[in-house]
């Protein structure tokens, strides 16, 4: 499989986003933050191939949401990069309020789901989070763990929708259209923060092949 090289600015900060391996619900259920979801034995093995195809890189530090899940994703990297992981809030998934647990064929045939998928700029779960905060908690973190790491690369393993809001924010996409952007289990974006406060999105969705800096 092809090595992605990739050749910051010095100061720059290099942010891996990973989204965690697959769980037993995974595309059924919209499990938020309900406690108690782990990976399924697929994603174990793909939380195995995430920190194999990290390995050639001088990771720095390592964050994650306080969701098993996301944690038992980052356990393999962490092992091999001698990290103990930091567990940050900013990354946790989104709040679903009442539609959390809930069934997504269920949620699909509800008027509100045009919203969520055409105009999630203007939506709030009922009882929880909006899409617009959730993308403003999820950039936010990021800054701010980029601003303790400059010239460095890091990894936050994160969730689905955060990680495609912060892709949209990053990349300069509007929050209406982050419902395109595919994240998919296991996948690894590489965001980079420049000193100056720009920002690109370098890697986006890669499911395979090692990554190095150059």
């Amino acid at each position: 499989m092809d090595t992605f090289n990739f050749s910051p600015a010095p100061d720059s900060t290099m942010i891996l986003l990973v989204r965690h391996g697959v769980t037993p619900t995974t595309g059924q259920v919209l499990p938020g933050r309900a406690p108690g979801l782990h990976l399924s034995e697929k994603g174990e093995e793909q939380a195995q191939l995430v920190a194999q195809r990290l390995r050639g890189l001088e990771l720095k530090a390592l964050y994650s949401s306080p969701m098993e899940r996301t944690r038992e994703t980052a356990a393999p990297a962490a092992l091999l990069f001698n990290l103990d992981p930091l567990i940050d809030s900013g990354l946790v998934e989104c709040d679903f309020g009442e539609w959390t647990g809930a069934q997504l064929k269920e949620l699909s045939a509800l008027p509100e789901w045009k919203s969520v998928q055409e105009t999630p700029s203007t939506f709030r779960f009922p009882g929880g989070e909006s899409f617009v905060e959730m993308q403003k908690r999820m950039v936010s973190a990021l800054r701010r763990i980029a601003a303790r790491h400059p010239g460095e690369v890091v990894a936050c393993f994160s969730h689905a929708d955060p990680i495609k809001c912060a892709v949209a924010e990053l990349s300069g996409t509007e929050l209406d259209a982050f419902q395109k952007i595919q994240i998919d289990p296991a996948s690894i974006s590489l965001a980079e923060f420049h000193r100056d406060g720009r920002t690109e999105i370098l890697l986006r969705n890669s499911n395979a092949g090692a990554l190095r800096r150059q």
